[in-house]
């Protein structure tokens, strides 16, 4: 009786010589290992199920972006919010934000940060 592949998850390799078998094309019968010619049949290709995952950081975006940095309404002021930004004071790495129209209709908005620990402040126009 022949050895068939072992397999690994989703994956099948010889089990003459370790090596990663193909995928049968449509119809073949069979699978031909490419170092030592073992022959596998592709029945045991069969009732193997395939998961594919991404990890979540993988396709960043700035809807997600924004999501992911905007976490917390603070209690003491509704319209701030605690934010993911770098305090270019002492280095800490959340902040308060307020967006506002400070220039005409036109342009952009400014965004006010204060520093969570050391309180400065300082801002950044859209």
């Amino acid at each position: 009786m022949p050895t068939l592949a072992h397999k690994i998850g989703t994956l099948l390799f010889c089990p003459d010589c370790g090596t990663l078998l193909n995928l049968p094309k449509d119809n073949e019968s069979s699978v031909i290992c490419e170092q030592c010619e073992h022959e596998e049949p592709a029945s045991s290709y069969e009732n193997i199920e395939i998961t594919t995952r991404s990890h979540p950081e993988a396709f960043p975006s700035a809807l997600r972006q924004k999501r992911k940095t905007q976490t917390k309404v603070h209690e003491a002021d509704a319209a701030l919010l605690k934010v993911s930004e770098k305090c270019p004071e002492c280095g800490h790495l959340e902040a308060y934000s307020k967006e506002m129209q400070l220039r005409s209709a036109d342009e952009g908005s400014t965004i006010l940060y204060t520093c969570v620990a050391c309180k400065h402040g300082w801002r950044v126009n859209n």
